[in-house]
């Protein structure tokens, strides 16, 4: 097994007590983290890094990385773009720069970066020692910052046609994305390291399509409704008092009615709060769906659910209407009111970020 090394990076050895007896200060898991290793002897490390690049247009195209481990480093003013899934990606001591990365199976790591405006889908997600940086983001778990300011997010908005497949082959599901729910290891009194971007940013204002011959080849959209992750609002301050929480069971074409029912509820102008794939077992289903659950039990056996919870004024009623007036024959569940509404959402989030560990 090959490795290559981020330069700056060195294997550090169990921190001691001081004199005094006082314990050091907290280590976090991607401290660790010192090498990337290329997990296949047949590989060349060099397709793999891109180091000490300035003013530059780079990046690899579908099929170029194949799950295989990516370091960035001391990049400066460049458009980086990889069009293809990783196990996992290090970006350390980058300035000014424009980043792309396709879905990432395990973490995103960056380090000492400022400046910075990137597009990225991955499991996990960790900043640190990093200030001004504005994150287009699909995340399965909380991402988190520490000794970083000014990190600014918003939710993945991108499609390509390799991309669905790319997902599918780092491990991830379009649906579970916590962009939002963020956590600061290292919270300053009256101050906040993190915030939203406004919701009518525009991503390829601030991630655009890249200009070289090569990499144009990938046809590119950042149209809200084409992006292959579903664009919700997360923790934004919600528009309405009423939400409305909807689940479609494992089946052929569940995801597509997932996408068909967000884009008839988003064109009807309602807003997608949030979006969850999970497995449930009877006893879930009982504390989700109570008096409703015989009913579905039996489908449970078939695979994840994917749950979507939208909001706005009527949204209950909207939403009940497309479902029986589109998808007549489909077994869902509806939330059946306003009042049974808020607690429907509450019950199916809690279950399904416990199930999580989120």
């Amino acid at each position: 097994m090959g490795c290559f090394f981020s330069k700056r990076r060195k294997a550090e050895k169990e921190p001691k007590k001081t004199e005094g007896g006082e314990k050091p200060p907290k280590q976090y898991s991607w401290d660790q983290r010192e090498k990337v290793c290329v997990l296949s002897l047949q590989v060349d490390p060099k397709d793999y890094l891109l180091s000490g690049l300035k003013d530059e247009t780079v990046g690899r195209l579908p099929g170029k990385v194949a799950g295989q481990q990516f370091l960035i480093q001391d990049c400066e003013n460049c458009n980086i773009y990889i069009f293809d899934h990783s196990a996992t990606v290090t970006i350390d001591d980058c300035t000014n720069c424009v980043i792309f990365l396709g879905p990432v199976k395990g973490s995103v790591f960056f380090r000492n970066c400022r400046d910075c405006r990137c597009a990225l889908a991955c499991q996990q997600f960790r900043v640190r020692d990093c200030r001004k940086l504005e994150v287009f983001l699909c995340c399965a778990t909380q991402p988190i910052i520490e000794s970083s300011t000014n990190i600014k997010f918003g939710c993945f908005q991108w499609y390509y046609p390799e991309l669905a497949f790319q997902f599918k082959d780092a491990g991830l599901s379009i649906f579970n994305n916590t962009w939002s729910n963020v956590h600061d290891f290292t919270p300053v009194s009256g101050e906040l390291n993190w915030s939203l971007l406004p919701e009518d940013a525009v991503v390829q204002d601030r991630v655009p399509l890249p200009t070289t011959e090569e990499l144009k080849a990938v046809r590119i959209s950042t149209e809200a409704n084409r992006s292959i992750v579903p664009v919700s609002r997360g923790q934004r301050q919600k528009s309405s008092d009423e939400s409305c929480l909807v689940v479609l069971f494992a089946g052929d074409y569940t995801i597509a009615n997932a996408r068909k029912l967000i884009d008839e509820m988003v064109n009807k102008g309602f807003f997608l709060v949030q979006t969850k794939e999970v497995s449930m077992k009877a006893e879930d289903a009982q504390r989700v769906f109570r008096e409703k659950a015989a009913d579905f039990l039996p489908l449970l056996n078939k695979g994840p659910v994917i749950a979507l919870e939208f909001n706005g004024d009527g949204a209950v009623e909207g939403c009940q209407l497309i479902v029986n007036e589109t998808f007549n024959g489909t077994k869902m569940f509806v939330s059946e009111s306003k009042e049974t509404a808020s607690a429907d959402v509450d019950s199916f989030y809690n279950f399904a970020d416990i199930q999580m560990g989120i």
